[in-house]
């Protein structure tokens, strides 16, 4: 997420209430979870296991809770509760506006697009042309949808990330302050749910279809000509290249990528990055002609049982 304007060090650990240490002038130009960061960003770390990760990513700002020797072009906000710090900055620039009618003032839609009774557009939502969107589908704010995309009835895009720290009194959410963003010429189904990004973009690459009832993560990036059949559901930052088909019931698991023209059978379980151009099958998933032959053998052993207890008897 880009902040409104260049904010300096030392503003930043004024809205945060924190000690710093770096130049008070160093500029801060973003804010955003560790996934998605870049120069000019705060993100936040809080876990001895993930220090390295967070003062060696391309952050340039850390919310930190242990007082360690600042790296060569970073600045750091030192906090006892670095997740609380990054929420509470999150909603410092990202406010909440409450609706007071079905469509925003600030929503843009394009010439052409057709918009059913009881769709929601919240604030800044942009709709291009040519589009169609059905009866009762809920766009949250921010989401970017482009030329020639269809929305069918009931699908929600654009609520929060399923994104929790647990704590002794229990789950704290994150506050997702990203966008989803939807090419042209995507078809979506009936009720369908797309979280936003956490702080970044979740993006429907161009050409894209998905079925009904299928679920995509928060930060996840589809690409182009995609294929997805009912029940799918993807967690959250994951890639999944072009030309992919996922068949019915089919579960992505998160941080993981899925290549080019990969095909997977319905029912199946992606849980590790897998190359693209081949079919696969099965939980987790394998090469589906080597998943048939195991299937094959596997129905043969009661057969192969009576072979041994026959020979144990001889």
């Amino acid at each position: 997420m880009k902040l409104p304007r260049k904010y300096t060090l030392s503003e930043i650990a004024a809205l945060a209430g924190t000690d710093f240490e770096g130049a008070p002038n160093f500029e801060i130009t973003g804010i955003n979870e560790i996934h998605m960061v870049e120069a000019g960003d705060i993100t936040f770390v809080d876990h001895p296991k993930y220090y390295d990760k967070a003062l060696n990513s391309k952050a340039t700002t850390v919310i930190i809770n242990k007082r360690v020797p600042c790296p060569e072009g970073k600045t750091l906000l030192f906090s006892d509760f670095p997740f609380d710090v990054y929420n509470n900055l999150v909603k410092h620039f990202v406010k909440f506006v409450p609706a007071f009618q079905k469509i925003s003032t600030t929503a843009q839609v394009g010439e052409g697009s057709v918009i059913q009774p009881g769709v929601f557009l919240g604030e800044n939502v942009v709709v291009g042309k040519n589009c169609l969107i059905h009866p009762n589908v809920t766009i949250y704010d921010n989401t970017i949808i482009g030329d020639h995309v269809v929305i069918h009835a009931g699908t929600v895009i654009g609520s929060d990330a399923f994104y929790f720290k647990k704590k002794p009194e229990g789950y704290d959410k994150m506050i997702s302050s990203g966008r989803v963003v939807i090419h042209n010429r995507v078809e979506i189904g009936a009720l369908c749910s797309i979280d936003k990004g956490v702080s970044g973009d979740t993006v429907i690459g161009e050409g894209t279809k998905l079925d009904n009832h299928i679920h995509i993560g928060h930060d996840t990036v589809i690409g182009k000509n995609c294929l997805f059949a009912a029940q799918v559901g993807v967690a959250g930052v994951v890639i999944i290249e072009d030309d992919v088909i996922l068949w019915g019931q089919v579960g992505v698991q998160k941080d993981l990528t899925i290549g080019k023209g990969a095909i997977i059978l319905g029912k199946s379980g992606v849980s590790k990055s897998i190359p693209g151009g081949k079919v696969y099958f099965g939980a987790p998933v394998e090469d589906a002609r080597d998943k048939w032959k195991e299937l094959a053998l596997i129905r043969k052993l009661p057969e192969i049982i009576e072979e041994l207890k026959a020979n144990q008897k001889k």
